[in-house]
């Protein structure tokens, strides 16, 4: 009989509704495994799904009122989580499970999913796909409102508290980064590393001819130093060629690069697009002549060990990676180990990369990046999936 597994996981939300668990439940259930998924009620789940999502309304209203009193109370007390630990539990009364899976970018639902593993005497595993050390002062919400930085960075030495609790108590982690791995050792050894990565489905190469070359950057834009396109801007300055930058971002990002290419005098080469749905993003890589990953060196910016779903998707479409500035780290680690592109240090750099992608254009009418067949492979979902059945798998055997 095939296991039986909890999952607890943090809301899904948009635009993409967390693709790295979605894929994992789909083939889990496909190869015989039984889940229940428990997440918080967020906005309506656009997506289908064949095993059941049970979710638990945290929040009654949208009002500012209401989550300032309840994060206050989840701060001091770690009310969020004790309220869905609590509910989750009532819920499952009666039932048994092989596991417990939490699943999160966050410290949401750690705790919960602690109470329910110990509560059943079954084994619990961890899937980090972010941690709060990774971007030092949240530069990743910078976007937010300002005068809430200073609750959100109490709130975040909080959290690192509360997830190293558990973390320490947990049989299995993952996480999706070599330096998320070797610095969440100090917690717990019994760590994996499963990359982020693509959905082979979707991101495939197609040689679609094009009469514009174009250089585009599907999301955010962070403010300096997380990212630093600067050497792009440079290149493009000294660039005379026919050839257009689009901005698949969001309101503040195309302000934050008007600024920025108004300054290096390159406005006339830039369009701004706004975000769009998930599904127009793998016709938009296709279509694309180079595709834009922005970075900064590690040890500059103080942000380690991301790698962004965006770069796994262009290697998915097989279209050459401009990676700007190189984080001298995991992905520029990647980067030249998939030969997926360039994750570059000079503007000389830029500037030959977009000259040679250039010429390759105009003798095709479309680019296409010679990536290692089996390294692609390692990054699809797919991969990852069985990566995770054979993680869990061990693990109930090594309680039964």
């Amino acid at each position: 009989m095939m296991p039986r597994l909890l999952i607890l996981s943090d809301p899904f939300t948009s635009p993409a509704y967390t693709p790295r668990l979605r894929c994992l439940c789909d083939y889990l259930t496909a190869q015989g495994w039984q889940i229940d998924l428990y997440t918080e009620k967020g906005e309506p789940l656009p997506f289908e799904h064949v095993y059941p999502i049970h979710e638990i309304q945290v929040y009654r209203t949208s009002s500012m009122p209401e989550w300032m009193v309840k994060s206050l109370a989840s701060l001091c007390f770690d009310w969020r989580n004790r309220f869905f630990s609590r509910q989750v539990r009532r819920q499952i009364a009666g039932q048994s499970y092989q596991m417990v899976l939490c699943c999160t970018f966050s410290t949401f639902p750690l705790r919960a999913a602690l109470d329910v593993a110990r509560e059943g005497h079954i084994p619990l595993h961890v899937d980090l796909r972010d941690i709060d050390e990774q971007a030092p002062n949240a530069q990743y919400q910078s976007h937010r409102q300002w005068w809430l930085r200073p609750f959100r960075m109490w709130y975040s030495r909080t959290n690192i508290r509360r997830r190293n609790e558990v973390l320490r108590q947990a049989d299995s982690i993952s996480c999706v980064s070599p330096w998320h791995a070797d610095f969440l050792k100090a917690y717990n050894k019994h760590i994996s590393l499963i990359y982020n990565g693509f959905d082979s489905s979707l991101f495939v190469p197609c040689d679609r001819r094009s009469p514009q070359f174009t250089i585009a950057y599907v999301g955010r834009v962070y403010e300096h130093p997380m990212q630093d396109p600067k050497l792009l801007f440079e290149a493009l300055k000294s660039i005379d060629l026919p050839l257009r930058v689009s901005w698949y971002t969001s309101e503040a990002g195309e302000q934050r690069i008007r600024h920025m290419a108004a300054h290096y005098g390159v406005e006339s080469m830039m369009d701004y697009h706004g975000f769009v749905p998930t599904s127009q993003v793998p016709a938009i890589l296709q279509d694309a002549s180079i595709l834009l990953v922005l970075s900064n060196k590690a040890y500059e910016s103080g942000a380690h060990g991301i790698m962004t779903t965006k770069f796994f998707e262009a290697l998915g479409v097989e279209k050459p990676v401009l990676c700007v500035r190189s984080d001298e780290e995991c992905l520029a680690e990647v980067i030249r180990n998939t030969h997926a592109g360039i994750a570059a240090t000079t503007v000389d750099e830029v500037t030959a990369f977009i000259r040679d992608k250039y010429a390759e254009w105009q003798t095709n009418g479309f680019t296409r990046q010679a990536v290692l067949p089996e390294q692609r492979l390692l990054f699809t979902r797919e991969h990852q999936a069985r990566q995770f059945e054979q993680l869990l798998s061990d693990a109930i055997a090594r309680t039964q």
